[in-house]
C-alpha cells in the first residue's frame, strides 16, 4: 500500500487523483490554502477509501516552505511515512497577454507554481532519502514543452521553468532510493478552467471544435495517470495523457466529441 501526499488536492485533478488512489487501496493526505476546503475535501474523499486505506487532510500554503516541512512530518505521522508525493498544487490565468497580466496574478503564479513544487521537492526527497526511498512527481501543464500558446505566457514560463528543475532533480537523486518524474495531463477541464472559460466566452466560441478534441474530463484522466505512477520504476519516468498519437487519432476520428456539454459551454 502506498502512503501518498498531493498538494493542491481539495478539487481538480489533484482531488481525482486521490480519490483514485484511495479507490485502489492506498492512503493519503490532501492540502489545500484553507481548512473548510480541506475539511470538505476529506469528508468527500472519506467514503471512496477502499480496505485499509485512509485519507487526512491538512491546510498549508504550498509558498511558505516551512509550512510544506511540517505538513511531511504531520503526513508521515498520520500515515506511517511518506514514499509518494505529488506536487500538484498550481494557479493558471491564462486569458490575458503578458503586459495585460497584473502583477498579483503574476506573483501567485510564479510564487505557488514555481516556489510550491521547488519546496515540495526539497522537504520530499530530503524526508525520503532518510527514510531509504520513494518517489515524487511533479505535476506540469501548458507551456511545459516549450510551445507558446496565446494568453499564456507568464503560466506558460513557470511551467517550462519546472520542466528543467525537475529533470536537474532527476539527474541529483540518481543512484538513491529516489525517483524523481513528470507528470503532463493534458487539457483538463477543472473549476479553474471553467473560471478561465468564464471570463473569455468569445474565445471558446471561436475554438469550440478544438477544445472539444483536445480537452478531457478529469475523471476520465486520473486513472490512467495514477496506473502509470504506481507502475512506474524508473528515475525520470515522464507520463503524458494527451500525446501526438492520442491526438491525431481524435482528429482523424470520424465522430464529434463534444465535451464542453457537459459544462454548458
Amino acid at each position: 500500500m502506498r502512503k501518498a501526499v498531493i498538494t493542491g488536492s481539495t478539487r481538480g485533478i489533484g482531488f481525482a487523483l486521490a480519490r483514485e488512489l484511495l479507490s485502489r487501496g492506498h492512503s493519503v493526505v490532501v492540502s489545500g490554502r484553507t481548512r473548510p476546503a480541506v475539511d470538505d475535501a476529506v469528508a468527500r474523499l472519506r467514503p471512496q477509501a477502499t480496505a485499509t486505506a485512509a485519507v487526512h487532510g491538512f491546510a498549508v500554503d504550498v509558498t511558505d516552505a516551512a509550512q510544506i516541512e511540517r505538513m511531511w512530518s504531520a503526513a508521515a505521522e498520520a500515515l506511517g511515512g511518506v514514499d509518494l508525493w505529488i506536487n500538484n498544487a498550481g494557479v493558471a490565468n491564462t486569458t490575458r497577454r503578458i503586459v495585460e497580466t497584473t502583477p498579483e496574478d503574476v506573483r501567485t503564479m510564479v510564487t505557488t507554481n514555481m516556489l510550491g513544487t521547488v519546496y515540495g521537492s526539497q522537504v520530499a526527497v530530503r524526508g525520503m532519502l532518510a527514510a531509504g526511498g520513494g518517489q515524487v512527481f511533479n505535476v506540469l501543464g501548458g507551456g511545459s514543452d516549450g510551445r507558446i500558446r496565446p494568453g499564456m505566457g507568464v503560466y506558460s514560463a513557470t511551467k517550462r521553468g519546472l520542466d528543467s528543475f525537475t529533470r536537474a532533480l532527476v539527474k541529483e537523486v540518481t543512484g538513491t532510493g529516489v525517483r524523481v518524474g513528470q507528470i503532463r495531463p493534458g487539457i483538463l477541464v477543472t473549476e479553474g478552467w471553467l473560471r478561465e472559460a468564464a471570463a473569455a466566452p468569445e474565445q471558446v466560441a471561436r475554438q469550440r471544435r478544438l477544445l472539444n478534441i483536445l480537452c478531457d474530463h478529469v475523471d476520465d484522466v486520473a486513472p490512467y495517470l495514477v496506473e502509470r505512477m504506481l507502475a512506474s520504476t524508473r528515475n525520470g519516468d515522464a507520463i503524458a495523457w494527451l500525446t501526438i498519437g492520442r491526438m491525431t487519432r481524435r482528429f482523424l476520428a470520424p465522430g464529434k466529441r463534444d465535451v464542453l456539454a457537459r459544462y454548458g459551454l
